[in-house]
């Protein structure tokens, strides 16, 4: 009698283990164009390749932007739980961009210009739809940032997330002039802090944002009055016969993180000899208070004026429903700055006017004083 074969001695194959190798290397091979449309002349081609190639030593008669002291300037980062948000609602191209601006809003800090830009995602299943959504996002964050997607990785792993997970991670590369490299050691007393507004929580504190949302038992499919101030665009949306003139509380939720690299390079640019930009700082965790004292020497502090720039609605309606302490809310979240820059005294309203009509609305938020290298909120 023939005997049956047990597991141990059954052909086992990857795909029979939650694998599909042909259908990732299906999908990275889609995605070709995609990554194309953020390439700029200083992109190699290198099809079948292991890795992307990327021009650093300049032709003039290609490139305008030469350097004569170049240093590479490198920083990874994710979008944290900010992913559950946006797997609940099925909307990911938008985590795409957060991807993105975490990292190169961070290289900007250091008075660099973004170059290339890799990404990882961690999946259980290669779902199309949402991986395309996803890096449709990545690139769209790229080409706004004047940098290219030079490829990455696409992890299947079906035993270490359950359907519905995902997780990515970002790497930026990017190039600055080693004599503008920012240092604390530039600021002094006297410089101005301008404070560029967030376009709402950007991509730190979730976990928390999350807690209120279930504590609460708020409808992330819901338009909530508070977060809806008139604005033109929702006039034009009623007037339409839009049935939704206003963002659900889910899409408030998700705005993506604001892009600041093209304005803050073409800034840099327009100040090549005199040193009127101090210092930097990208407004994440940790709040005003925890970032903008990176940018400061251990000598001085920076005094924030609170109630010198608008407080988007969503904060205020996160602590209301969270019964959150001020002091919280300006620990965890940006508050409504997502980036600050000290400049010197005399030139801070015409940086302000010329980041204005870069598109960014900008406010005069503080002063640099003596001190221990401290930030007050005041």
């Amino acid at each position: 009698m023939a005997r049956k074969p047990t597991t141990a001695t059954r052909s086992l194959t990857y795909a029979a283990a939650g694998v599909d190798i042909d259908q990732k290397d299906a999908f990275t091979e889609s995605l070709a164009s995609v990554l194309r449309r953020t390439h700029t002349d200083r992109v190699i081609d290198n099809p079948g390749g292991f890795a992307g190639l990327f021009r650093l030593d300049y032709n003039h008669r290609l490139f305008a932007r030469n350097y004569r002291d170049p240093v590479l300037v490198a920083c990874c980062d994710g979008v944290g739980t900010k992913v559950k948000l946006a797997a609940q609602l099925g909307q990911f191209d938008s985590v795409g961009i957060d991807l993105v601006a975490m990292n190169v809003n961070d290289l900007i800090v250091q008075g660099a210009e973004p170059l290339f830009f890799l990404d990882y995602i961690a999946t259980p299943t290669i779902d199309k739809v949402f991986l395309h959504a996803l890096v449709r996002g990545i690139a769209e964050g790229c080409a706004k940032s004047g940098c290219a997607l030079l490829g990455g990785e696409t992890a299947h792993m079906p035993d270490l997330y359950k359907r519905g997970d995902f997780d990515l991670a970002g790497f930026c590369v990017g190039v600055a002039e080693l004599k503008r490299v920012q240092k604390p050691t530039r600021v002094r007393v006297g410089d101005v802090v301008l404070g560029l507004s967030s376009d709402g929580i950007h991509s730190n504190g979730y976990t928390l944002v999350r807690k209120v949302v279930e504590a609460a038992g708020l409808d992330l499919g819901r338009v909530y009055p508070e977060l809806c101030p008139p604005t033109l665009e929702g006039k034009k949306k009623a007037q339409r016969g839009d049935p939704r003139p206003h963002p659900t509380l889910g899409q408030v939720l998700l705005t993506p993180t604001r892009l600041y690299a093209d304005p803050i390079v073409k800034l840099q640019r327009q100040y090549t000899v005199k040193n009127v930009i101090s210092g930097m700082a990208h407004i994440t965790g940790s709040g005003i208070g925890g970032n903008l004292c990176r940018a400061l020497p251990p000598t001085l502090d920076a005094k924030v004026n609170l109630g010198s720039w608008p407080i988007p609605p969503v904060f205020t309606f996160l602590q209301k429903h969270g019964n959150i302490s001020e002091t919280e809310m300006y620990r965890i979240f940006n508050m409504g700055v997502g980036y600050c820059v000290i400049v010197r005294k005399g030139f801070a309203d015409s940086i302000a006017e010329r980041l204005t009509r870069l598109g960014e609305r900008v406010h005069r938020i503080g002063e640099i004083v003596k001190g221990s290298g401290e930030v007050r909120l005041v």
